[in-house]
């Protein structure tokens, strides 16, 4: 699986998703809730999207907060499926 440049990865954030950064070749984000209740359902539906894509986070959770690291540890680097997986966590995001 191909794996993105720094200078690609730099440029598909800055298009698609904003609120992603790259760092030591991940891509992240963190997200805030009103509630433990929220978060985790959050990192449910997050879940059941990764695990039919075959693509799971590096994420934790304390309260109310949610940080998620994608990679594709395989192929070394970001890939499609970590943009296409925070695509998806944004959509689930904009849901709550």
């Amino acid at each position: 699986m191909k794996t993105f440049t720094e200078q690609e990865v730099a440029i598909f954030l800055k298009e698609n998703l904003k609120n992603w950064t790259f760092e030591k070749n991940t891509i992240a984000r963190d997200f805030k809730f009103k509630t433990f209740g929220e978060a985790f359902s959050f990192m449910t539906a997050i879940a059941f999207e990764a695990e039919n894509m075959n693509h799971h986070p590096d994420w934790s959770n304390s309260y109310n907060k949610v940080s998620i690291v994608l990679t594709n540890h395989e192929a070394g680097g970001v890939t499609q499926l970590d943009f296409d997986l925070a695509g998806t966590i944004d959509k689930i995001y904009s849901r709550k």
